[in-house]
């Protein structure tokens, strides 16, 4: 089966969809703005504003950091080795509000998803509209890991990829984003003293619930660059949430000029959402190659600042049926990549109500992960993980744009298929 890539604008002759969206709103901070997501030098400046004495800042600081990232603290009350005076003058201004639990899924494999609601912009009757994000935690014996959203909807529009199909509503604030890391450390019990949680899967190793974190959720990190960066830099801080840098990746459709940036100013790894070897099928998967085609982005790969066999570049390619999966595909990869330290993600296509693609057979899936294997590259083929959720890859849709009755039964089916 061969899977026709002409869009109906195509067929007619006209112009091609925009490669990027424009977002619709901005966030506006509330009166009580919280303090997570806030760097210490803001942590500093917000106590000095609130008649912290000069002196003490720094101190009260990195109260405030162990509080947050090391014990989770919820509310001031709980922080006790801060003055009752100071905590009642913080919970005048401030808060240390997450992201709200809207509703929480898990999966038949033990996948977690969590809708999250945030602000909307503040005004007028955008005010009363709360933007909302997906947030999926995956569990393994040895693990957990967290997809990490980045914008409410997606700035691209790739034409497999469910949140491609979503309007850009805004970018999400640093805040919001080590928002959701604590959200998840808070449903697992993930915090000195407690309680994982019973149902579903957790990992058994003794180690902490939140293992690994990837930037693969709703939304393209490096077009909402500065706030990924500072968020991405508090969950690596030794002193609070601690996560290894080597165990954070970052995920991008391929914005060329923002790739340095990310490597000399988060210096996590790197993941490209590659999904072909050739500009013409790439075009149409991933329009953002009409602007920054592949021979760019290979070149910007092999200067990723760090890059070296042990900080690989890991290549995720979505198997499509009759699109992208062909023995001529595989062996274009391995030149296509050849000097790069890098592995081939090859992820088999996770179906979505509306799209028009299909999964590669297993057999060709495997023939092609085979080649890339034998010619010397890791070329692990992903476990579709939350189908039955829509939490796997390719698949984050937030409430904001529900799914009808229609892609419901659809949706149900597909997972009674698998």
């Amino acid at each position: 089966m061969t899977v026709s890539l002409d869009t109906p604008a195509a067929a007619a002759g006209a112009a091609p969809a925009p490669l990027e969206k424009t977002a619709l709103e901005t966030y506006v901070a509330p009166d009580k703005p919280s303090l997570v997501g806030m760097s210490r030098a803001a942590l500093r400046d917000a106590l000095a504003g609130i008649g912290v004495p000069p002196g003490q800042t720094k101190m009260r600081a990195q109260q405030l950091w162990h509080w947050l990232y090391v014990r989770g603290a919820q509310d001031f009350d709980a922080m006790t080795n801060v003055s009752k005076d100071l905590r009642a003058v913080l919970d005048r201004h401030f808060t240390l509000a997450r992201p709200e639990v809207v509703a929480e899924q898990v999966s038949t494999d033990g996948t977690r998803k969590w809708l999250l609601r945030l602000p909307g912009d503040g005004t007028g009757a955008a005010a009363r509209r709360a933007h909302e994000v997906e947030c999926v935690y995956i569990p393994e014996s040895d693990r957990g890991t967290l997809c990490v959203s980045s914008q409410v909807g997606c700035t691209l529009t790739c034409s497999f990829c469910h949140t491609g199909t979503q309007r850009l509503v805004r970018n999400l604030t640093a805040g919001e984003i080590v928002g959701q890391v604590l959200v998840a450390r808070d449903r697992l019990g993930d915090w000195p003293g407690g309680t994982p949680p019973t149902d579903g899967i957790v990992p058994t190793d003794g180690g902490r619930m939140v293992s690994n974190i990837v930037m693969m959720g709703m939304g393209e990190p490096l077009y909402n660059f500065e706030a990924v960066r500072d968020a991405l830099l508090i969950v690596a801080d030794n002193e609070g949430l601690g996560l290894s840098k080597r165990r954070i990746t970052l995920s991008t459709s391929g914005v060329v000029p923002m790739i340095a940036r990310a490597g000399a100013e988060i210096g996590v790894m790197l993941a490209v959402s590659l999904h072909a070897v050739r500009d013409d099928i790439r075009d149409e998967l991933v329009p953002l190659n009409r602007k920054y085609p592949i021979a760019a982005l290979m070149e910007a790969c092999r200067t990723y600042p760090g890059l070296s066999n042990a900080r690989r570049i890991t290549f995720e390619y979505v198997m499509l049926k009759g699109v992208n999966d062909q023995l001529a595909d595989a062996k274009a990869l391995v030149k296509l990549l050849k000097g790069i330290p890098a592995k081939i993600n090859l992820i088999p296509f996770n179906p979505w109500p509306g799209s028009r693609y299909e999964c590669s057979d297993w057999e060709q899936i495997e023939a092609f992960s085979e080649y890339v294997f034998n010619a010397g590259y890791s070329s692990p083929v992903r476990t579709p993980r939350g189908r039955d959720i829509l939490a796997a890859c390719g698949q984050l849709k937030s409430a904001t744009e529900k799914l009808s009755a229609r892609e419901r039964m659809a949706l149900r089916a597909m997972a009674m298929t698998e």
